[in-house]
């Protein structure tokens, strides 16, 4: 089988449980690269990787020349996804391989997610979903396996960060990509998102970060300034999930 491989945590449990169970040459996971995909999650699913003998393959992947992802509509993830299956599905029939799964599970089925129906156009399997698995039983078996991300907060891919119709960049995502690791490098912990508004950053932390981004914020303002922020705000209601759109992002 081929996984494709996130890094994050219901895919990293998937793929950490495959490594174990499966006969060498019989299980890879498959990480499209892109500018949509942080640099600090994309260091995170190689470490994963190499802590837990998940074998990896990164290929890189091409929705930005999409026009429909570029659009940045509400359902621009369906594109992303079919994207990445086209890829896995090339390598699946090149190479022989049998099925193609993911890392949905039973609580992303009751969620607005356009990339689902990517996933049943392509024959994607979801055995976790087929299984009823929910993100905290999730969270929980990964920690028991000694994952040591079960319990990190989702990070969703770069373009979730901008505001719907405003188009999908590879110099915008590197500013949402470059600004989230600038605060994580202050000690930001916890659900993170810049969100991009255009010309102006909304950051967006749980509650308890809000002094430590108050005791920062004029080297806040000085790097995302220079990242081509021209104003940058800190939401005072914190982390909403979907604060965006109703994506969930």
């Amino acid at each position: 089988m081929l996984l494709g491989f996130s890094g994050g945590i219901d895919s990293t449990f998937l793929a950490v449980v495959a490594a174990q169970a499966v006969p060498p040459g019989h299980f890879l996971a498959v990480m499209g690269v892109s500018p949509s995909l942080g640099a600090v999650q994309h260091a995170h699913a190689r470490q994963i990787a190499a802590e837990h003998g998940i074998p990896l393959r990164e290929i890189g992947t091409d929705e930005l020349e999409h026009p429909d992802y570029r659009a940045n509509r509400l359902d621009r993830c369906y594109f992303c996804k079919q994207t990445l299956w086209r890829h896995l599905d090339a390598i699946r029939e090149a190479e022989g391989w049998q099925v193609i799964i993911d890392g949905t599970n039973a609580d992303d089925l009751g969620e607005h997610r356009p990339g689902l129906q990517a996933g049943r156009e392509a024959a994607i399997r979801s055995p976790l979903a087929e299984l009823g698995w929910r993100k905290s039983e999730i969270r929980e078996a990964s920690r028991e396996l000694g994952i040591e991300s079960w319990d990190a907060p989702a990070a969703p891919c770069l373009a979730s960060r901008l505001t719907p119709h405003l188009t999908v960049t590879a110099d915008r995502l590197a500013q949402v990509g470059q600004a989230e690791a600038f605060l994580r490098s202050l000690g930001v912990a916890g659900d993170l998102r810049v969100r991009h508004l255009g010309f102006s950053a909304r950051i967006e932390v749980v509650p308890d970060q809000f002094d430590l981004l108050d005791a920062n914020w004029s080297a806040i303002t000085a790097r995302l300034e220079a990242l081509g922020f021209l104003d940058t705000v800190r939401d005072p209601r914190g982390y909403r999930r979907g604060a965006l759109t109703t994506s969930g992002s």
